[in-house]
């Protein structure tokens, strides 16, 4: 049976007593995703932005990003409390990670690897800050496997020790919001993913 997820995000939310506001770390991908993600998840949580993917390359495509991440929590009046926590930037742990799964296709094993590499991490932090929840700005994107996302999330949270929010931020038209709000506050909007492989899938069509 097919799981809502936004719909599980939601009753757990509902569990909140009221003008309770838990403490939540969200791994960011991007600006353009984080746009709406943080406007959903601000009204109900106090916010820390992690900006974690070592996957990015190359360099200057992942300063891009992350510039563009301070640029929409200046600009975004509803990311005035939102805190962020700062992530090194290591490649070499992505391609480490992904070590013999470079010619694996988009959206197959090599995605599911970094997928937990970067919740692995987000967990770790959330741990570590005393949050009471993580999640992650990923399931935004039609492109991503929400089920996959929410599995790795919840396995990973509970060998960690710390609550994963479920979700499926592109629901309720989450995506296309996503693209407004990007425009209203004038974000970069990469074409690809992020890694050297997602690079080179989209310089080939066929390979999608």
């Amino acid at each position: 049976m097919k799981i809502n997820y936004q719909c599980k995000m939601e009753e757990e939310i509902a569990k909140f007593p009221q003008g309770e506001r838990p403490k939540l770390l969200l791994q960011c991908c991007c600006a353009p995703c984080s746009s709406y993600v943080l406007k959903a998840l601000t009204a109900h949580f106090r916010v820390l932005v992690y900006f974690y993917n070592p996957n990015i390359q190359p360099a200057a495509e992942y300063e891009k990003r992350r510039e563009n991440l301070d640029k929409l929590l200046r600009c975004a009046p509803y990311c005035e409390d939102v805190q962020v926590v700062e992530a090194p930037y290591d490649p070499a742990r992505f391609f480490e990670a992904v070590r013999g799964l470079e010619n694996e296709p988009e959206g197959g094993a090599r995605c599911t690897e970094c997928f937990r590499l970067r919740l692995t991490a987000a967990a770790k932090q959330a741990r570590a800050l005393g949050c009471d929840w993580f999640t992650t700005t990923l399931t935004v994107s039609p492109h991503k496997n929400a089920a996959l996302l929410n599995a790795l999330g919840e396995e990973i949270g509970a060998e960690v020790g710390v609550r994963f929010l479920p979700s499926d931020f592109k629901k309720k038209e989450g995506y296309k919001q996503s693209i407004a709000l990007s425009r209203e506050f004038d974000l970069y909007r990469q074409n690809f993913c992020g890694c050297v492989f997602s690079a080179r899938a989209q310089e080939t069509p066929s390979a999608l």
